[in-house]
């Protein structure tokens, strides 16, 4: 596996989640600083040293309401 991908959102309560695309990974963070911190931790922990991907993207995503 060459690369993970992570979708990143804002949580309703302040700070980040993101979730691996195909892995059942789950982080949380207070801010994106964080949030990063978690994400390699988890990836290290995941995969075994041969296994580990060797880029992780993270794609964030955004929602906005407007009223109609």
């Amino acid at each position: 596996m060459n690369e993970i991908f992570f979708l990143v959102e804002e949580a309703v309560d302040g700070g980040y989640g993101a979730r691996a695309l195909g892995e059942s990974i789950f982080v949380q963070g207070d801010s994106v600083e964080e949030l990063r911190v978690h994400i390699r931790d988890a990836v290290d922990c995941h995969f075994e040293t041969a296994n580990k991907p060797k880029m992780i993207r993270l794609h964030f995503v955004s929602e906005e309401v407007i009223a109609a």
